[in-house]
């Protein structure tokens, strides 16, 4: 009887390396694959040839970088308009996944796996996403936007396991990245230096422009739209002796407005490009809705409508920021469901 095969993504981390050793553990046959999304990525494919040979694993690597150009070009599209992008939701669509599926089709593997903290359980209405058992762990809402199909074929490890047991099982196990810190930044921009690399890849988005009150007064300057996001507190530059916010960003007039936490609250959205993880609703539903990524959700209820779904949440939100994805969790079967998720408008 032959072995059934598991492709794993690979990233030379804590989280990927388990779950490799995890999935020759349970007797599939495992390949690996790593890839190499930017140039500074030679330190994290090092580890991921450790981990692959001290394993015994075949390992895949792919130079992504041409189609990656795709997410750094959503990325700094969307600073130019004064959203705040989510890429790694995005990625994970269109880039991790979509190579991860387009491998295991290419060399036979019956399913492909990751270490996602989030669980892919199959019920009596077919395969569905759900939150991660340890909540403060949950990477559910960065699945989010999976395409339907990858359910079928993916495999989720780590989705009962709290971080310090899955140190404590790679320790056990011998991998040598058991110690390796979380990454906190995104992949591609080296120190999380956000503006550094905007400016590098568009010196067009240096340009001054005025900050002003809710009532349209200039209060100060600001160097570029992309230095700010709504809810932003911290580095405004201005002093006004209350706390003040970032309350909305205007790419057509390059200002960006700063008033009291109560201009924050808004008591609905619109999300467009909705995918949905279920059978598309017909009719509005309750649900608990992520506004992103580092968010305990918020009771309100979804409505699908022409190009999209309005969200009325059941009371006022602070800092609904556009460009983030918007995930709607519903209770079902005991766990908390991933139904769907749109990006904000």
């Amino acid at each position: 009887m032959s072995q059934t095969k598991i492709l794993v993504g690979v990233s030379g981390g804590v989280d990927s390396s388990t779950t490799a050793a995890l999935m020759l553990k349970e007797g599939y046959h495992v390949e690996g694959m790593f890839m190499i999304t930017h140039d500074h990525a030679a330190a994290a494919e090092t580890d991921a040839r450790k981990i692959t040979e001290q394993l015994g694993i075949k390992l895949h690597v792919l130079d992504v970088r041409k189609d990656f150009e795709r997410i750094i070009c959503y990325f700094t599209s969307e600073y130019k308009i004064g959203r705040t992008p989510n890429p790694c939701v995005y990625c994970n669509r269109n880039v991790k996944f979509a190579k991860l599926m387009e491998l295991s089709e290419k060399i036979g593997t019956d399913f492909i796996a990751t270490g996602h903290y989030a669980q892919v359980l199959k019920k009596e209405d077919g395969w569905g996403l759900y939150a991660a058992g340890y909540l403060p762990k949950d990477q559910s809402y960065a699945l989010a936007m999976l395409e339907k199909r990858v359910l079928e074929k993916l495999v989720l490890p780590l989705g009962l396991y709290k971080k310090p047991d899955v140190r404590l099982m790679a320790a056990e196990m011998g991998l040598h990245v058991e110690a390796k810190p979380d990454s906190q930044e995104i992949c591609f921009i080296p120190d999380n230096e956000y503006a550094a690399m905007l400016e590098r890849l568009c010196p067009e988005l240096v340009r001054e422009g005025n900050i002003i009150d809710s009532g349209g007064k200039v209060i100060g300057t600001h160097r570029g739209i992309h230095n700010f996001t709504i809810g932003q507190r911290r580095g405004l530059g201005v002093a006004k002796g209350e706390p003040v916010y970032v309350t909305k960003i205007d790419a057509d007039s390059n200002t960006v407005t700063l008033g009291p936490r109560a201009e924050l609250m808004r008591d609905r959205l619109f999300a467009r490009g909705v995918n949905w993880l279920i059978d598309k609703p017909k009719a509005a539903f309750p649900a608990k809705i992520k506004i992103r990524y580092n968010n305990a959700g918020h009771l309100g209820e979804v409505r699908p409508v022409e190009g999209g779904c309005e969200v009325v949440f059941n009371e006022p939100v602070a800092a609904i920021t556009a460009g983030q994805a918007a995930v709607f969790y519903v209770e079902q079967y005991g766990n908390s469901r991933v139904v769907g998720g749109g990006w904000i408008e």
